[in-house]
């Protein structure tokens, strides 16, 4: 089986996004960066993977039932709708997490697909052996996925121009430890260069 590269998006939703209840400075503006990955990654048919925070109304990760979080991205509402400007395709693999009342569900490795198939077996049947990840937020899901992929020996390259952090200070840190793991730091021109001399 060949090798496959793919691009996760982390939740670009609208909740994270100025306007939000639980809104990233600025998150808005990498839907545009984003868009062009996407475009690089459907003109090579490489696969698309785009993440959600999908929490029930009394989950536990929101402070009223004793987590950390205002309300957010609660299932069905708007503001777990993904942020309009940003272009998703047809194709593209919607993976939800934090669905259970008692999960958090930082990390894309806790997403299911539609059909209910674990994230991690999901990348196994495709034969994904490196993930591009941008979205929303540095310091918190951007960090848990990255850092799980590389524990799991995946390939990561973050996509620097396509994130946003909640804080300077947590963003730095998240950024060190993600270098430090193993990380590969990219921009969009670095990236399809080297996609397009792939070809």
């Amino acid at each position: 089986m060949k090798d496959v590269t793919a691009l996760l998006i982390e939740d670009p939703q609208n909740d994270f996004c100025p306007g939000g209840t639980l809104a990233v400075p600025e998150a808005d503006q990498i839907m545009p960066v984003l868009n062009q990955y996407i475009r690089l990654f459907a003109e090579s048919n490489l696969p698309i993977l785009v993440s959600r925070d999908w929490h029930p109304a009394d989950s536990m990760h929101f402070k009223a039932f004793g987590g950390l979080w205002p309300p957010h991205c609660v299932q069905d509402t708007e503001g777990a709708a993904f942020h309009p400007d940003l272009e998703i395709p047809d194709e593209a693999i919607i993976l939800s997490k934090g669905m259970k009342r008692e999960e958090d569900g930082y990390s894309t490795f806790d997403a299911v697909d539609s059909q209910g198939t674990p994230f991690s077996n999901l990348l196994v049947s495709i034969g994904i052996k490196t993930l591009y990840v941008g979205g929303i937020a540095t310091d918190y899901c951007v960090r848990a996925s990255v850092l799980d992929a590389l524990r799991f020996g995946f390939s990561v390259g973050l996509l620097v121009d396509a994130i946003k952090g909640v804080a300077p200070d947590t963003a730095q840190k998240a950024l060190d430890e993600m270098k430090s793991q193993g990380a590969e730091f990219l921009t969009y021109e670095a990236l399809s260069r080297r996609m397009s001399q792939h070809e």
